[in-house]
C-alpha cells in the first residue's frame, strides 16, 4: 500500500502531459508507417477510392510479386545494400583514424587543421566545383563517386574526436610503456573501447547512405547503378514509371507498388535501429571520464 500511494504521489501533472505529448509523438510517428503497410497489401479498388486506413482492404500482394518479377527495383536494392555497407565501413574507418590524432593534445598543427575542418560545415566549394574533381577522378559512374567524396562527416569526426578526448590518458600512457605504436594503440584500445560511440554515429552513416538519393542522381549515368531512392523518386513521377516498366497500369495503381517499395526499403532501418539504439545514451553522452 505504502509503494502504491508513493507511485500514486509521484505522478504529477506534469508526468500527466508527458504522457500526452508522447502519445501523440507515438501516434504521428506510428501512423505513416501503417499506412504505407495497409495500402502495399490492399486491393487496387479500395485504393482508388481511399478507403485503405490503418488495415489492408481486399488482401492483395501484387504489388510485391512485382516487384520481385521486375529486376530494377532488386538491382537498385542489392546497390543501396552495396553502397551503404561498404560506405559505412569507409566512414567508421577513415573517421577513426583523422580524430584519433585530433584528439592528441600534442599533435602539430592541431588548432589549425581543426579551424579548417570545422570551416567546412559553414564553407563549401558547392556542387560544381565537386563534380568537376569527382570528373577529373574518373569517377563518374562508379560507386566511388558516391563512397569517397563523402568518407567523412564532419559532425561524427567531431564527436568522436569529443569521445576519445574522454578517455583516461593512463590508457595511452600504459600502452606507450610497453612499447606500442600509435597504430597499435588505435587498433587495440581506442576503437575497442570506443563501440557506443562507433555504433552512434555508424547508424548516422547508415541512414545518410540507406536515404541519399541525390549524390547519386548526380553522379550516376547508368541507370543499373542507381540505389533505390534513386528509383524510388521516379516512381513519384508516375509517367516516367510506366516507361520504365516498373508500374502495370492495367493490374496495379502506381501507389500500391510505392508503397510496397518504400516499406521494402525500411526494413533493413527497422531491424538495425533496436539494436543500435542501446549505444546511443552513450555515444552522445561523451563528457563521462573512461577508466
Amino acid at each position: 500500500m505504502v509503494k502504491g500511494g508513493a507511485l500514486r504521489q509521484r505522478f504529477t501533472p506534469f508526468d500527466a502531459v508527458l504522457v500526452v505529448v508522447l502519445s501523440l509523438v507515438a501516434i504521428v510517428t506510428v501512423y505513416p508507417v501503417l499506412f504505407i503497410v495497409a495500402v502495399s497489401f490492399s486491393d487496387t479498388a479500395y485504393i482508388v477510392q481511399n478507403k485503405v486506413f490503418l488495415w489492408p482492404k481486399g488482401f492483395n500482394i501484387e504489388a510485391y510479386r512485382q516487384i520481385l518479377e521486375n529486376p530494377k527495383i532488386p538491382r537498385a536494392y542489392w546497390n543501396t545494400i552495396v553502397y551503404t555497407g561498404l560506405g559505412t565501413l569507409i566512414n567508421l574507418l577513415m573517421t577513426a583514424i583523422a580524430a584519433y590524432p585530433l584528439s592528441r593534445p600534442t599533435f602539430f598543427g592541431r588548432k589549425w587543421f581543426m579551424i579548417a575542418i570545422v570551416l567546412t560545415m559553414f564553407l563549401t566549394g558547392g556542387i560544381i566545383p565537386t563534380y568537376l574533381i569527382v570528373q577529373k577522378l574518373h569517377l563518374i559512374d562508379t560507386m566511388w563517386a558516391i563512397l569517397l567524396p563523402n568518407a567523412i562527416w564532419t559532425i561524427e569526426l567531431l564527436i568522436l574526436k569529443s569521445f576519445f578526448e574522454s578517455m583516461s590518458p593512463s590508457l595511452r600512457e600504459s600502452a606507450v610503456i610497453d612499447g606500442a605504436s600509435e597504430y597499435r594503440i588505435l587498433g587495440s584500445i581506442m576503437i575497442p573501447l570506443s563501440k557506443p560511440a562507433l555504433a552512434s554515429i555508424g547508424l548516422f552513416y547508415f541512414m545518410g547512405h540507406w536515404n541519399s538519393f541525390f549524390i547519386p542522381m548526380i553522379y550516376l549515368n547508368d541507370t543499373s547503378l542507381y540505389p533505390l531512392q534513386v528509383v524510388l523518386r521516379d516512381m513519384l513521377f508516375f509517367d516516367t514509371a510506366r516507361e520504365t516498366g516498373l508500374i502495370d497500369q492495367a493490374t496495379l495503381t502506381p501507389q500500391a507498388l510505392k508503397n510496397a517499395t518504400i516499406f521494402i526499403s525500411m526494413i533493413p532501418v527497422l531491424l538495425i535501429y533496436p539494436f543500435a539504439q542501446r549505444y546511443f545514451a552513450k555515444g552522445i553522452m561523451l563528457g563521462s571520464e573512461k577508466g
